[in-house]
């Protein structure tokens, strides 16, 4: 019996492309695609599903949120994370989450199909990335922001106190008060739950914004 395989990608184009490279009969049944992560959620509780091949960028539910309940509620359910993101640091995180595969949306068919019958398999297929020489990308940063809470000044606060740079330097270039960042300090070590700069270094230095 063929396994059943879903798409999940807002993207009709792409979706049409790996339709059509990865028509197997026989291997696997490519399930009508879903363009958003609350589709593919409703799909999978009226419908059973051995992968997903998921996008990260998506409306309504991102691709990482998506991940996280998917796995909660369809444990069972093997996600390829199909992505344009060329970040180890977010690869990491999905694996983290659960994703059995990471893989580029650049990679060959073959490539693509080989990820689809490892996972299959019960192996894991995670494509091995080169760290980018420029800053993390938009997409990256605003989940950090938005899982922990924090605004965009925060996040900057946090890369300067990296830089080791004091609170009244850190206010002298942002052109605030020494009070108003040391305010900004004790608002992340709470949102981050972390009891000093010690512990903020390190948790932002696993997270890759450091």
């Amino acid at each position: 019996m063929p396994h059943r395989l879903i798409i999940a990608d807002d993207h009709q184009l792409l979706i049409d492309g790996l339709t059509a490279v990865l028509h197997e009969p026989g291997e696997w049944e490519i399930l009508p695609p879903v363009n958003d992560g609350r589709q593919l959620l409703d799909r999978l509780a009226v419908s059973p599903v051995d992968i997903v091949l998921l996008d990260l960028n998506m409306p309504h539910i991102d691709g990482i949120k998506t991940l996280e309940l998917l796995k909660k509620q369809h444990p069972h359910v093997k996600v390829l994370v199909l992505t344009n993101y060329n970040q180890p640091q977010l690869q990491a995180e999905v694996r983290k989450l659960g994703a059995n595969g990471y893989l580029l949306k650049n990679s060959s068919a073959a490539v693509l199909k080989t990820a689809i019958r490892a996972i299959l398999s019960g192996q894991e297929y995670f494509e091995e990335l080169l760290q980018p020489e420029t800053s993390l990308p938009a997409y990256f940063i605003d989940e950090f922001m938005k899982k922990y809470q924090l605004t965009r000044r925060e996040v900057e606060i946090i890369r300067m106190v990296g830089s080791e740079l004091t609170s009244k330097e850190i206010g002298h270039q942002l052109s605030i008060s020494e009070f108003t960042v040391n305010t900004h300090r004790k608002n992340i070590l709470r949102k981050l739950e972390v009891k000093n700069t010690a512990g903020l270094l390190n948790f932002a230095k696993q997270h890759g914004i450091l």
